[in-house]
């Protein structure tokens, strides 16, 4: 079995490729690559799922970053356990027919209670008194402190949220190389996250992206450079490509004000009643799903999102099934933005209604993902010692909320979830090994068969 590690730079693609990433520059030069066709939906959760396994979404089920969990009546987004991936993982299979075959797996989603010999997955400590705490959940159990005991404690807020760094990508790079360095797993998957910041505030602005990127290309040296001096089989790859936008679509203040969203109001602020709502849309990205409580509401309010402005697809029924999404997860419809457009969460129709959570970096309150989280507010020139006085407080043991994110989704330039036109925005898949690769583009269930031929052929 030829050793081989699966390096994914999120927002990588061919554009990126270039004098702000001499090194990874150089790796595809001496190598083989293709492009990767985009599933939808484009985001972290359903591509990785999918490249693991082999299978669309409508197979694994992992429809989204989150979805309707239909039977507790929650919106829920990353979630942890491996359990929630309906179909056997590559690993899954190669232990099955390799007995000594070991696998680790650094910060991939669904990394929990999956049946990797090392896994490594982000999970803060939530203690009684409010406080949020960094930490990794990892096993064997002994490997999260063996690894913060050498690395220092996981910079959870560089790794999400306004504070975010190179750090946390060179600390998981660190952390796979010590994994490596002790246990010599046959395959190694490792998560670098870093252009996932920057691309979505800013967009392709190469002034502000440039840094970005000579930043990881540092650390994707530093981890390949370790591997090719094993003789390891090497593999970067991406799960999409971010691309500019300017307009945020609210697709449930549409349907709210259509009548569909039920609302609760609570301490003078208002909540999404998931269940109690006749329609209503998880927004993830530039895809939404939207769950209605009664079937023969779907025509009425397909004919109501059809015609809004940065809208492109409208998919129910038999489309699902083309798209490879159809699940019981799934939304009743799917909404596609176009491609200067994304869809936010927000419910609400009065700012000073808002719930308590949008101000915040709370990921497992909101019902859909909120990239600007990643933001405080430009015009805010205090910010910095709001936060400074709300850190001090919390030390004294004073409970307090960071609640420093504003509400405003024209701060967000960059977004995907969407099938993006131009090839030179679709992930890439790049190997050391020359003839690896041998078609110009290949699909996302392909990737799965190409990593194990990385490791048997």
């Amino acid at each position: 079995m030829n050793k081989t590690v699966v390096i994914n730079v999120v927002g990588l693609t061919k554009r990126l490729i270039g004098e702000h990433t001499p090194f990874i520059k150089s790796f595809l030069e001496r190598g083989s690559a293709s492009y990767i066709q985009p599933i939808l939906p484009a985001v972290t959760c359903s591509v990785q799922s999918t490249y693991v396994t082999g299978k669309w979404p409508s197979e694994h089920g992992v429809v989204g970053n989150g979805w309707y969990f239909k039977d507790e009546c929650e919106v829920k987004f990353w979630r942890q356990s491996n359990k929630l991936v309906q179909q056997n993982k590559i690993w899954d299979d190669l232990k099955a027919k390799h007995p000594d075959f070991t696998c680790a797996n650094h910060f991939w989603w669904y990394n929990m209670y999956s049946n990797v010999d090392f896994s490594i997955t982000p999970r803060p400590n939530y203690l009684a008194d409010g406080r949020k705490i960094p930490d990794i959940y990892s096993h064997p159990a002994a490997l999260r402190d063996k690894m913060q005991a050498a690395l220092g404690t996981f910079p959870l807020f560089e790794f999400w949220g306004p504070k975010t760094t190179i750090n946390s990508s060179k600390w998981i790079a660190n952390a796979a190389l010590l994994t490596d360095k002790e246990h010599n797993p046959d395959l190694t998957f490792i998560y670098l996250p870093h252009l996932d910041y920057n691309l979505q505030r800013y967009g392709l602005d190469f002034s502000i992206i440039a840094k970005d990127l000579l930043e990881i290309d540092t650390v994707v040296k530093d981890v390949v450079l370790h591997y090719e001096a094993l003789g390891a089989n090497v593999i970067i790859l991406s799960e999409y490509g971010i691309t500019n936008v300017n307009r945020p679509i609210h697709l449930n203040r549409v349907l709210r004000k259509a009548g569909y969203l039920a609302i609760r109001e609570e301490r003078g602020l208002e909540l999404l009643d998931a269940g109690a709502s006749n329609a209503f849309a998880v927004a993830d990205h530039q895809i939404a799903h939207i769950y209605c409580k009664h079937l023969e509401s779907i025509q009425k309010i397909v004919d109501l999102i059809t015609p809004l402005e940065g809208v492109e697809k409208v998919l129910y029924g038999a489309a699902l099934d083309e798209y490879h999404i159809a699940h019981d997860r799934c939304g009743d419809i799917v909404v596609v933005a176009d491609n200067d457009s994304w869809f936010t969460y927000y419910f609400w129709l009065d700012d000073a209604k808002a719930p308590d959570y949008a101000r915040m970096v709370d990921i497992h309150k909101k019902p859909g993902y909120d990239p600007v989280e990643m933001l405080t507010d430009p015009k805010d020139k205090l910010v910095m010692a709001k936060v400074v006085g709300k850190l001090l407080k919390k030390k004294l043991g004073f409970r307090t909320v960071m609640d420093i994110i504003p509400i405003d989704a024209t701060l967000i330039k960059g977004s995907h979830g969407r099938i993006t036109e131009d090839q030179e925005d679709f992930p890439i898949f790049i190997s050391n090994y020359k003839t690896a690769v041998k078609k110009e583009s290949i699909t996302a269930i392909e990737v799965r068969d190409l990593i194990e031929d990385h490791l048997l052929n």
